[in-house]
């Protein structure tokens, strides 16, 4: 759970009490989903799903990858139609498969990916498709002041003439924020709201949800993050393979029994697992600097030893993306030198798997599968040249099919079979595609690993969007493999995750990384502010509690 910096500490305090308790003027609910059921071909995707939502509650939306809960909430928000069931908000039923009906009746929603134009104002983003195309000009003047309106009621502070490009993720979900209450939305749909956070960020949101609920606005909160789903919710909703399993109040549940009612049986905490024996050098990044703008590298030193995880901690867009690209061979060093095995890094990507460099992606939409092709072909699709998958130019299908099945089976790929396109699957069992793909190498056996381990393991968001289940699973492939002998690189923007995981962490921002210190080394405070780019944040040692 995230702990509340000194700062604000009481404001904070008062705002979880008000979070905790609905206001007294609760009564009949002001949103009701009953027996909704939805299909797609053979996949029940929800099975006669009821729920009800009162005003000023938080009601948490829990589930595995594929549970449905994405699913559920696009039928709400109407991007799908139910095949059964009806939706009532505010008493009075809500037109089916229509998004402009969704936001008429009052229902806002907030995705995890952004959708704002960098190069437009706060204004302008918010005040875009809020106006008839037929009208010959646009009230800004009165937009702006209905803007600060909304921004001064919720504690949502903003400026807005400032170019969307120029702020930082909290200030930017602030603003998705803004766009939905600007649009009379009374009950908001939060989809992963903390993913990209710091702790100093996620905890000024949760301040807003407080006085949000404290003024009567209802919330759908969904989450992996558990701790946070019992710090500002009020009642929790779980799903599991279609289906409503488990309703109860926030302060009568914990995370153990949230974790078992998702997937059906009890999950062990992740554990810290220390690196036991760090070995030879394998990767050595000396002075590296690549291109210009916000994504890039600014003379970057690091070391990635055999049998050692170096996690990398920071905010999206401060270069993790050119650091991943430049180690899978996507991306050249404009200055400095990268070495890998003692030998300068090609900048081939074909070559680099063979040599042993495994990537998992952040993109898995865009860069970690092609949506048209099947799933086997996309589990063979960075090896098919290989001998393992093709034999004179011709690909060996039986030996793909039989490769793709295997990495199903081992990283538990649901809701679609090899044949299948990759695009069918949710995004969390693509992740598991391609983390099997990463890592389940074609000779592996039984009791074999060792010989095929990859040296190197870029690992960009490895559990980015899995449920609790499937993150204790990667995670301990990763220690696994760290353990056969690999040396792995963790980006993560999940602070748990890179204390949890790493053996030694550095923070990047601006394209700027910092030394990489023994992850005991760091507090949670101090590689927050370093996250967020503080002057000293690599003069901090304070040593803390690592999660359990």
């Amino acid at each position: 759970m995230l702990r509340c910096p000194p700062k604000g500490l009481c404001l904070l305090g008062a705002a979880r009490r008000g979070a905790r308790r609905p206001p007294h003027s609760v009564s009949d609910p002001v949103l009701i989903l009953s027996h909704i059921t939805k299909r797609f071909g053979a996949l029940v995707a929800n099975d006669d799903i009821s729920l009800q939502l009162k005003a000023g509650e938080v009601l948490a939306l829990l589930g595995e990858n594929g549970a449905g809960k994405s699913t559920l909430v696009s039928i709400l928000f109407g991007h799908y139609t139910a095949d059964a069931g009806q939706i009532e908000v505010f008493g009075k039923p809500l037109q089916a498969g229509d998004p402009k009906a969704a936001l008429a009746a009052g229902i806002g929603m907030v995705h995890q990916h952004f959708t704002l134009a960098d190069n437009l104002s706060v204004l302008d983003n918010v005040m875009m498709g809020s106006e008839p195309l037929w009208q010959p000009f646009t009230r800004r003047r009165a937009a702006r002041a209905k803007l600060m309106g909304v921004a001064q009621r919720f504690g949502l502070g903003i400026d807005s003439a400032a170019k969307v490009g120029s702020l930082s993720v909290g200030e930017r979900q602030r603003v998705e924020i803004l766009k939905a209450l600007y649009r009379g939305a009374r009950i908001l749909i939060l989809d992963e709201p903390t993913a990209v956070l710091t702790p100093q960020e996620s905890e000024a949101l949760f301040e807003v949800l407080a006085q949000m609920v404290a003024q009567g606005l209802s919330i759908i909160f969904i989450s992996h993050k558990l701790g946070e789903v019992l710090r500002v919710s009020h009642r929790i909703a779980v799903l599991r393979a279609g289906k409503l399993v488990a309703q109860a109040d926030a302060k009568d549940t914990t995370q153990a029994q949230l974790a078992q009612w998702m997937v059906g049986h009890a999950i062990a905490a992740p554990q810290r697992h220390p690196a036991q024996q760090v070995g030879a050098l394998v990767c050595e990044l000396h002075q590296v600097s690549t291109g210009s703008g916000r994504e890039r590298l600014n003379k970057v030193s690091l070391t990635l030893h055999s049998g050692e995880i170096v996690a990398i901690a920071g905010v999206s867009g401060n270069g993790q993306v050119a650091l991943a690209e430049l180690l899978s061979g996507t991306r050249h060093a404009s200055a400095g030198r990268v070495e890998f095995l003692g030998k300068a890094l090609p900048a081939q990507p074909a070559q680099l798997v063979a040599l042993g460099v495994a990537r998992i992606p952040e993109d898995r939409h865009a860069v970690g599968v092609v949506g048209d092709l099947p799933v086997w072909e996309n589990a063979v699709s960075e090896r098919l040249r290989s001998p393992a998958f093709s034999r004179f130019s011709w690909v060996r299908r039986r030996a793909a099919h039989a490769y793709a099945q295997r990495v199903m089976e081992a990283f538990d790929v649901r809701g679609a079979g090899a044949a299948a396109p990759a695009r069918s699957l949710s995004g969390g069992n693509m992740q598991k595609l391609i983390l099997g793909r990463a890592l389940l190498h074609p000779d592996s056996k039984a009791g074999n690993q060792a010989s095929t381990t990859p040296q190197l393991i870029i690992a960009h968001q490895p559990t980015w969007g899995l449920d609790i289940g499937a993150v204790a699973s990667v995670q301990a492939q990763l220690i696994a493999a760290r353990d056969a002998g690999a040396a792995v690189l963790l980006i993560s923007d999940d602070l748990d995750e890179v204390l949890t995981l790493g053996d030694r962490v550095a923070v990047m921002h601006g394209g700027n990384l910092s030394e990489a210190r023994p992850a005991l080394d760091w507090g949670r405070e101090a590689i927050g502010l370093a996250m967020a780019g503080s002057a000293g944040d690599h003069d901090e040692h304070v040593p803390q509690e690592m999660p359990a």
